[in-house]
């Protein structure tokens, strides 16, 4: 297959074009700089990317989009990471539609975010959109692909809850507390946390590139867990304590009220109805043995 990847070089990017590359396939990541073997420029700020740079591709992966947690929610940032990713995705699924050799597949990057903050209550694909920003940022990044629907294109999106890998990630920046004990759940540990280990991450888009499947679907394990079962799942693997509750005063003071209650104090309990009933199997279906494989 001839697969075109935009963020080939963030997190999940990069796992899947390795990947991809490792089993034979033709894999051309979309840049910014000036493209190199193997590139295509393009500039979706600037509207610039040609439409023949996607002939005779088999399917498109679209991941690009400025980190939700990177920085402090500003009214600048927040219209940051709306604008890279609609603007991003318009233009990918406009020069689809505009291609001469249309690639037929789509999949396109999107979040858990889409269903807001929940309670107990069991999330699936069915589920309506949420309320709040991210909520609002997903539904608009999902509508930007309409027109590559309207051309024909099959087009999937990738709603992915927490990816767990030792290399970056939310896992990464709870490592240092945990490894010295002092790692715990995030305020009164109900929350439910969505997970994915990267190899399932990227196992899924994978499948989801032959398998008959459009619409949202929800990369995440079948076990979500609350903040306080994770917790405590960590410092097992581990082997530390981890009974240190982190209240909440401290991470909205670090990060910001909205970005803190967003990523840590709030959550969803998701389950990837779609991704099971298409056939997919997971490598890593308990957070043991995603934790051990994120930390080998």
């Amino acid at each position: 297959m001839r697969v075109i990847i935009s963020g080939a070089s963030g997190l999940i990017g990069s796992a899947l074009s390795s990947d991809l590359r490792t089993a034979g396939h033709d894999v051309v990541a979309l840049v910014r700089r000036p493209a190199g073997t193997g590139e295509v420029q393009w500039d979706p700020a600037a509207g610039k990317l040609d439409a023949e740079a996607l002939a005779g591709a088999d399917a498109v992966v679209h991941l690009a989009g400025a980190g939700i947690g990177d920085h402090r929610w500003t009214d600048a940032y927040k219209q940051e990471i709306l604008d890279s990713r609609v603007r991003s995705t318009t233009l990918l699924a406009e020069r689809i539609a505009e291609c001469s050799q249309r690639p037929p597949v789509l999949l396109s990057g999107s979040a858990i975010g889409a269903y807001g903050a929940s309670d107990d209550r069991v999330l699936d694909e069915s589920s309506p959109f949420g309320t709040g920003f991210l909520a609002d940022v997903c539904r608009q990044w999902e509508e930007s692909a309409a027109p590559a629907a309207a051309a024909g294109a099959r087009v999937a999106f990738l709603r992915t809850g927490i990816v767990l890998t030792g290399r970056g990630g939310a896992l990464k920046k709870m490592l240092p507390l945990f490894k010295v004990g002092l790692g715990g759940k995030f305020g009164n540990g109900r929350q439910w946390q969505s997970w994915i280990a990267l190899a399932d991450e990227v196992g899924a888009i994978q499948h989801l590139l032959t398998a008959d499947v459009s619409g949202p679907v929800n990369l995440t394990a079948p076990n979500p867990v609350t903040s306080a079962e994770f917790a405590k799942v960590l410092g097992g693997v581990l082997h530390r304590p981890a009974k240190v509750p982190v209240p909440a005063f401290g991470p909205k003071l670090l990060l910001g009220g909205e970005l803190a209650d967003a990523l840590l104090f709030t959550g969803q309990r998701v389950m990837p109805k779609v991704l099971q009933q298409s056939g997919y199997t997971f490598q890593h279906a308990t957070l043991d043995s995603a934790l051990k494989a994120a930390l080998d």
